[in-house]
């Protein structure tokens, strides 16, 4: 009987596959009309009227001498023209050794090739600030933490770039204080933006932070592209680029290599961030080639209580990890997960290719609520290609809250010699075109279905597009409706994706 005879099914099969991808819009000013994505266009960086060098206000490049003072007087001075076009902070090559300092607002840090600025390994040189509101405590110690080497603060228009020049956190002494429980406040990162908007890296490469290397939250229209991030994989902890609490984010052609995770989306922890309120949303990553040690290449959480809305990511190229896509959360936690789509991706030596856990994360005290019962459903992964898996996926929702609407297509695993491909439980979703075969358990429930016709809206800024998938051509069709006017703007073959 056709769908159309039964509005129920089908009110509900459309509401489960509803697509929010993406509001897009710019981190800075774009060149371009309009954009089909939150990185489809590159930041219009342009040259600002005024630039200083770091010599002028006494810097010593030889790694040895200290110069915080200098970038702080330097920042401290080229506030002046933040009412005249901003200004650039220009680090010629050299080793700049220094301690934590603030940028400004419509501030342009330029980093030479063969610049680096190193981080202080005196713990002194480190500024210990409050817990962000969202935490309430420091990550890794209860109470205060150590301020990131580079600083932004409520800051509007900024931007770290340069001819790959290197921001080098020297955190060896961190990450022994760490793995010998010596730390007194939890552990600083390199660069950080709080409540900013219209951020801008590019052009850097980061090394050896002490924990995370880039951190925006409460950020929007933040751009990070083009960089690159090592840290050696006995690096405790060591995360790359952690947006956290923060809208209008685009990820683009990084290259990252860490000890933990190499991009975590992270939205606050239990009782903090559920009254804090703030999400982690609209979110574009596309291109970027990923190697995390021991955590996840890409991981959802585990700190979530904000939650994940709206993220796109595409073009994932993944080697020699524990875990691929890592979704984590725990009771306690609240939030959701929902609206995420993973596209386009190649796994090579990998552990396990997909994992997504409902016990995963520890809690900031005992003030957490144990039936705030966190939400995972509409989260579709597609068109992915692996190699040397040694486990397909495993999945392992909450009895009270199982995940829902898992939904898997065109995915080909190589998996390494196992009896057992997939864990499953607490899990309902579907697939096609998926090998080996998903979920074959009674705990999980994964029905392999024909994709039908359903609608996804993504919400942008100023405008609004509608389109369908046809369930027998596969053509999707994309409506652009601006101003009142609509306008075919494209149709594209995609595979089925299914639901419940």
């Amino acid at each position: 009987m056709p769908l159309v005879n039964k509005p129920p099914r089908l009110m509900k099969m459309l509401a489960a596959l509803l697509f929010l991808l993406l509001p897009l819009s710019s981190a800075v000013e774009i060149s371009g009309k309009g954009s089909e994505g939150q990185c489809d266009y590159e930041p219009n960086l342009q040259p600002r009227p005024h630039s200083v060098s770091i010599l002028e206000f006494g810097a010593v490049g030889d790694g040895k001498t200290l110069n915080t003072l200098a970038f702080q007087n330097a920042v401290f001075y080229l506030k002046s023209f933040a009412d005249k076009g901003g200004a650039q902070l220009y680090v010629p090559p050299g080793k700049w050794l220094t301690g934590s300092f603030n940028l400004t607002s419509h501030l342009t840090l330029f980093l030479a090739k063969g610049a680096t600025i190193l981080g202080s390994q005196e713990f002194s040189h480190w500024e210990v600030v409050e817990p962000l509101p969202s935490y309430g405590r420091g990550l890794e110690l209860p109470g205060r933490r150590y301020i990131s080497l580079i600083n932004g603060y409520m800051l509007h228009d900024v931007v770290i770039t340069g001819d790959n020049g290197t921001i080098d956190g020297q955190g060896s002494v961190w990450w022994d204080l760490f793995i010998s429980h010596s730390l007194n406040y939890s552990r600083p990162h390199l660069v950080e933006f709080v409540s900013c908007k219209d951020v801008v890296l590019s052009n850097i490469t980061f090394l050896n932070a002490p924990s995370y290397n880039v951190h925006p939250v409460y950020c929007s229209n933040a751009q990070v592209q083009n960089i690159s991030i090592y840290s050696p994989p006995e690096s405790p902890y060591t995360v790359g680029i952690v947006p956290d609490s923060s809208d209008k984010v685009c990820i683009k052609t990084c290259n990252i290599s860490t000890g933990y995770d190499a991009i975590a989306l992270k939205s606050g922890w239990d009782e903090y961030d559920i009254a804090y309120g703030r999400p982690t949303t609209s979110v574009h990553v596309k291109q970027v080639y990923l190697q995390a040690s021991s955590g996840s290449t890409f991981a959802f959480g585990s700190e979530m209580s904000g939650g994940f809305s709206d993220v796109l990511v595409e073009h994932l190229y993944i080697r020699n990890s524990f875990s691929g896509i890592g979704l984590r959360t725990t009771k306690g936690r609240g939030g959701y997960i929902k609206y995420i789509l993973i596209s386009d991706v190649e796994m090579t030596n990998v552990h396990t290719a997909f994992r997504a856990s409902g016990q995963s994360g520890s809690h900031p005290d005992d003030m957490f609520d144990p039936d705030a019962l966190p939400k995972l459903d509409h989260i579709s992964l597609q068109n992915v290609v692996g190699t040397n898996i040694t486990l397909a996926g495993n999945f392992t929702g909450i009895q009270e809250a199982p995940f829902t609407s898992i939904c898997l297509s065109n995915i080909s695993l190589a998996v390494t010699c196992s009896s057992t491909y997939w864990v499953c439980s607490n899990v309902l979703g579907s697939s096609r075109f998926v090998f080996p075969k998903p979920c074959p358990t009674s705990r999980a429930r994964f029905q392999t279905l024909p994709s039908p016709a359903f609608p996804f809206r993504i919400l942008t800024a100023g405008l609004q597009r509608y389109g369908t998938v046809s369930p027998n051509t596969g053509v999707r069709s994309l409506i652009h409706f601006q101003r009142g006017q609509a306008r075919k703007l494209f149709a594209v073959t995609v595979p089925a994706v299914a639901g419940f």
